[in-house]
């Protein structure tokens, strides 16, 4: 799981790399696909940066022509910000091979085990936002008042 979270971080910063943005950026693109249309807020809330940090993301990424701010109909003091289709769809493009490759590895499974594994990579994303959430306790606990924090020793498995 590590070896491929770790592949899975070194295959967006090529994306980043050849898209010519900051990984962190795209990133932030990733979450605006998941989330859709979302405020400057919301996007500082999912990312856990900074609403001054999300500024320059999202200044760089509509720069590179990826996404717009979008006035509220409703309220014109609200900024929501978008994906443009037709340039995300490029970046969208660099993720065939990794598409293909996963396809190529699923086929090896039956329905029955895929959804054995979909069930674990959900259960697996909870897992990773409670995780998240903790530590993110943990980084407002100021550091004298900070439980310690032990890895579980288990043996190595070849």
């Amino acid at each position: 799981m590590r070896r491929s979270s770790a592949q899975g971080v070194l295959y967006g910063q090529a994306v980043a790399n050849v898209a010519g943005i900051a990984n962190s950026d795209l990133e932030c693109m990733d979450i605006l696909y998941l989330e859709g249309r979302v405020t400057a807020g919301r996007l500082a809330e999912v990312t856990g940066l900074t609403t001054g940090a999300i500024t320059g993301v999202v200044d760089r990424l509509e720069k590179a022509g990826l996404v717009r701010r979008e006035r509220d109909e409703h309220d014109r003091r609200k900024v929501f910000i978008s994906v443009i289709p037709e340039t995300g769809a490029k970046i969208g493009e660099l993720y065939v091979p990794m598409q293909q490759a996963m396809e190529k590895v699923f086929s090896a499974y039956s329905d029955e085990e895929l959804r054995l594994l979909l069930r674990f990579a959900n259960e697996g994303y909870k897992g990773v936002l409670a995780a998240t959430t903790a530590l993110k306790g943990l980084l407002d606990t100021p550091p004298e008042k900070r439980p310690q924090l032990k890895l579980k020793k288990h043996p190595r498995q070849t």
